[in-house]
């Protein structure tokens, strides 16, 4: 973790693999997430703007200050899990028909995302140190491959998953298992970086060699520092980390 005096604590030295977590992570949460949030509760509502009220706040948003809770449905969950969540707290849908509606708002989303920083100069230099890099995230492999394309970081991702890409959901290991399958790594081998617990359990679940958490996304310092090994600010503390 980051020591009290901001001087961070070096990486094991095996790390050859650095798999992502997108939202929170590559993507400023709030400036990419917010919107798209309160559209979805709309959608979810037909309109109803006192059920989208409700909706985002049973799924973890406020829905005035836009604040969110840690780890809840709109932080860490998936499309059908948020769809789940949506119906549950009263959106009068069925899941089946609310859940593509969610990925394609979310896909139409990455068009407008706002990166943490500029991701082709730091992916590029990641690449140069011989590190195989790969993204994974709880939004479905549409939205994630459009973000790729639109940073130019094609070149530099080895792989991608999302919760429909056949290699389950986080918490589970499945994501880092099949970044080892398509790299050749060991998962002792890969760093997770991510901002909420969902990433550092899929870690740790999977026995990766390092779990770095960042506070750039919907996780606090309070929420994420038992259950990762190094504590950043953001994405562009991790070369220092691996100095």
């Amino acid at each position: 973790m980051v020591a009290e005096d901001n001087r961070v604590l070096a990486a094991p030295s095996n790390i050859a693999g650095i798999l992502f977590d997108k939202d929170g992570t590559l993507l400023d949460f709030d400036a990419s997430w917010a919107p798209v949030n309160r559209k979805l509760a709309q959608i979810a509502a037909v309109g109803d703007a006192e059920l989208a009220d409700r909706l985002l706040a049973a799924c973890g948003m406020d829905p005035l200050s836009g604040h969110l809770v840690p780890d809840s449905l709109l932080a860490a969950g998936n499309s059908r899990e948020i769809g789940e969540g949506l119906i549950a707290a009263g959106a009068p849908f069925d899941l089946e028909v609310l859940v593509p509606l969610i990925d394609d708002l979310f896909a139409s989303a990455a068009e407008l995302s706002v990166p943490v920083t500029e991701l082709e100069p730091l992916f590029a230099r990641l690449r140069r140190r011989g590190l195989r890099i790969g993204i994974a995230s709880s939004d479905n492999e549409r939205s994630i491959r459009v973000t790729v394309q639109r940073f130019g970081i094609g070149d530099y991702v080895d792989f991608v998953a999302g919760y429909d890409s056949g290699h389950g959901s986080k918490p589970g290991p499945g994501m880092v298992l099949g970044f080892c399958a398509e790299t050749g790594l060991a998962p002792h081998q890969v760093a997770v970086v991510g901002d909420n617990n969902h990433d550092l359990h899929m870690g740790r679940n999977a026995g990766v060699g390092l779990k770095v958490a960042v506070l750039s996304g919907t996780g606090s310092r309070q929420s994420l520092e038992e259950a990762c090994d190094i504590l950043l600010n953001d994405i562009t503390e991790l070369e220092a980390v691996l100095d």
